[in-house]
This record gives C-alpha cells, structure tokens and sequence, in this order.
C-alpha cells in the first residue's frame, strides 16, 4: 500500500506545482522537534529559470515576486498534502513556509526543524556551502516547505555529506563573506561552515535601498554549478 500511497501523492503535488518531492524517516531526530510524528513529507518548488539568471547582480524586484510567488504555492502545497493525508486517516501537520512564521529562535536565526535538514534525509538534496539545499535536477534554485505526519511513506535513502567536492562559486559570489569554505556533512552545525548573521546583514543592506522589504540576495543561486547545469537543459529544451 506505501508507494502507491507516495506515488499518488507524488502525481497530485507534482500536478499542483511541486518540483521535488520525496519523503523522510524522521525518526532519529527528537520527538519535539517533529511533533512526535515520524514521517516528514518534504517539497520543492522551482524559482524561474529568467529570474535565476538575472540574480547574478544581487535582489531585485523581480526576484521578489517570485520568492513570494513560491511561498504562496508551497504553503497551498503543504495545505493539499496535509488535508489529502488527513482525509485517508493520517496525522498530517504542514509546517510554515515562512522562516520566522513559525517556531524560531531569532538569536541563532534557526528554527527547531528546518526544511532543508527533512529535503536532506528525504534524499532530495545537500547543504551546500552557502547552507542551501543544492539539488542534482535544479542546484539550489528551489524553495522548500515540510507536512509531518504518521503515513507510512517509502522513505527514500538520507543525504550525508556534501556533493560541492572543491567548488567555491558561492563563496567567491558571496557580499558577506559568510561562506567559510567548508563542505557539510551530518553532524556538522550550520555555524560550522556558514555565518547566517552575516549573510542576513548584507542581504539588509542590499535590499532596503531598493525598497525590498525581504531579507534576499540570491547570487549564491545564480553562480552554483548545479544551478547553472539546470538553467542549461531549460535552454537546450526551449531550443529544440
């Protein structure tokens, strides 16, 4: 009954807008963290491919409206994946979108379970050296969202350490300077190898002189060889 119980899901979620979507044994981790619930179900959604292209320079206005464009989707996303699970009679609780929106410790700017940490252990994924996902389909061009539940979804087999090998593009592309160069693996802290402090300063500063009220920058996206690979099929496909 598992996987055509994933795989139907997997179609749905697909069909609404999902790019990735993969789920995780989550298990291991504390039961406070994932609401006693031992499954994560984890999903992506894709940013466009022109407003990648154009993060080269830092925010803008255009970038804006996407980020908010897959906020609205991936929370509509974690919505249906929730009420679909909860109508066959599983536990299913969608988690905010939004950093911030939901449990949040601002001193460490984390949050108790992040999406990325649930992308990780469902496969989809590693941390980059910028600490974003970077995915083998679409680099880290994507945005994530999380639904806990208790369906017995195949999970599929954990991400454990960095696939960025010597690569440095996103620390040489980085205003901040946060990118220390190191690759993660599992049991690696986020404070380790990447300094989201500073990472959130420059993304300030970058941003309020353009009237954007977010805390974006995006070039780390832009120069990731994954993403770049990804934007590279796009335009193979559009020219055929």
């Amino acid at each position: 009954m598992t996987e055509p119980l994933l795989d139907d899901l997997h179609a749905l979620l697909l069909a609404a807008g999902a790019c990735q979507v993969g789920a995780a044994d989550l298990t291991p981790l504390p039961e406070e963290v994932r609401e006693g619930l031992p499954r994560g179900l984890s999903l992506g959604a894709v940013l466009r491919p022109e407003i990648i292209a154009g993060l080269i320079e830092g925010p803008n206005e255009a970038y804006l409206a996407d980020y908010e464009r897959l906020n609205v989707l991936l929370t509509e996303l974690g919505q249906r994946a929730a009420e679909w699970l909860s109508a066959r009679g599983y536990q299913a609780s969608p988690r905010a979108t939004v950093v911030g929106r939901g449990p949040f410790d601002a001193p460490s700017l984390s949050g108790p379970l992040p999406h990325k940490t649930v992308a990780t252990r469902a496969g989809l994924g590693w941390f980059g050296k910028c600490a974003l996902l970077v995915t083998e389909p679409f680099g880290s061009a994507i945005r994530l969202t999380t639904v806990l539940t208790d369906a017995p979804l195949p999970v599929g087999t954990p991400v454990e350490k960095s696939r960025c090998g010597e690569c440095v593009s996103c620390l040489e592309a980085c205003p901040a300077r946060a990118v220390s160069g190191r690759s993660w693996r599992v049991g690696y802290e986020r404070d380790e190898f990447f300094d989201a402090h500073a990472c959130r300063k420059a993304c300030r500063e970058q941003c309020e002189p353009q009237g954007i009220d977010e805390t974006i920058c995006g070039r780390c996206i832009t120069v990731c060889p994954w993403t770049q690979a990804h934007l590279r099929r796009i335009l193979t496909q559009e020219t055929l």
